[in-house]
């Protein structure tokens, strides 16, 4: 039996901001970063909101750890608002997310994405660090009520930032479809996705402005799959990864997903290749299409300017080396392991680690 739903509104094209001054707020609470803060865009919302009572938090960081969202929730509870609204990329959203959840309080909330990779405005997932591990929140209650998907706000996206949220369009559409929840409303979302993204990447890292709406719905769309689906090993080994060494997390599923196709091959390479097809990758036969998924990946990667190893992204294998035990142990625990097309174990994970260390 497969069940698929998605409870939140999706409002999405140029100027659909507007659609907040529809939503009733009177006391909104505003979750966003200091750029979004200094640079007046916050404000705008607020306005847009049409609220009589307006907190903004902008203490927002990178990879989100329980104290800040503790600080946040604090907050919160002390304004008491009607409605959440978080601006920014997935640190914000999620910060937000796991807020509104720990606050325990009923409020309508809105997620504004200003970058397209997470996909977190229509996911049930948050990701929250505690002690140099990342944890992926996984419950129903996280997923927002509304998204707000407006391209104007994607205009000056810097180009390292275009090239790591847009591998993790990738990286999210290619798990949903070849994870062991998938089903026929996920693999249609998973699909489409990963061949918008794959076709339009370079042509928004150039600095066209004109396709990066399109890449932005493939995010949400991303998010949509893999939060019906589940993902995989890329995104556990991401999370560890990341929990230690603080790259970003989408230059860590760049640097890991080919390596990752190449180990679940064994038991899904049919999947892997309708996926290559579809986005116009050739191959015949099964095996050829895998191999030139695999290869037109790592393309993109250096189309993109993005590191091909870990040592290149700036981490000393010996360092990866040193905490592998860690390491294995929390790409062991993550969630995401468990719709990983085969069943993950210590040895997969290392092998991986050898890869992207250039071992082999």
């Amino acid at each position: 039996m497969e069940n698929f739903s998605c409870k939140t509104r999706i409002v999405t094209g140029e100027n659909a901001l507007d659609s907040l001054k529809d939503l009733g707020l009177h006391r909104l609470f505003l979750v966003t970063d200091p750029y979004f803060f200094e640079n007046g865009t916050a404000a705008k919302i607020g306005q847009l909101a049409g609220a009589e009572k307006i907190e903004i938090f902008s203490g927002i960081t990178p990879d989100p750890d329980v104290e800040l969202v503790a600080k946040c929730t604090a907050k919160l509870k002390e304004f008491e608002p009607d409605g959440v609204v978080a601006l920014g990329g997935g640190s914000a959203i999620d910060c937000a997310k796991a807020t509104v959840h720990f606050a325990g309080r009923k409020v309508l909330f809105v997620a504004i994405p200003t970058t397209s990779g997470s996909g977190s405005e229509v996911t049930d997932f948050a990701v929250v660090t505690h002690n140099q591990v990342k944890h992926p929140l996984v419950d129903g209650a996280l997923r927002p009520d509304v998204a707000i998907l407006d391209s104007t706000l994607l205009q000056s996206l810097p180009k390292g930032l275009i090239a790591d949220t847009g591998f993790d369009v990738l990286c999210h559409a290619m798990e949903a479809y070849t994870a062991t929840n998938a089903g026929t409303f996920s693999d249609a979302l998973a699909k489409e996705s990963f061949c918008i993204a794959y076709a339009n990447l370079p042509a928004s890292y150039c600095g066209d402005v004109r396709v990066r709406g399109v890449v932005h719905e493939a995010a949400t769309m991303a998010g949509l799959a893999f939060t019906q689906a589940g993902l995989g090993l890329c995104h556990a080994m991401s999370h560890a990864l990341g929990g230690v060494f603080h790259l970003p997390h989408g230059r860590l599923n760049a640097i890991l997903l080919p390596a990752v196709i190449g180990c679940n091959a064994h038991v899904c390479a049919g999947k892997y290749a309708r996926l290559a097809r579809a986005a116009g990758i050739a191959g015949a036969a099964d095996t050829v299409a895998v191999r030139n998924l695999k290869s037109n990946l790592i393309r993109l990667r250096r189309e993109l300017n993005m590191p091909q190893t870990l040592k290149e992204a700036g981490i000393d294998p010996r360092q990866v080396w040193h905490h592998a035990k860690e390491i294995v142990a929390a790409v062991l625990q993550d969630p995401c392991c468990k719709t990983n097309p085969m069943p993950v174990e210590d040895f997969m994970v290392r092998r991986i680690l050898e890869e992207v260390t250039g071992r082999v």
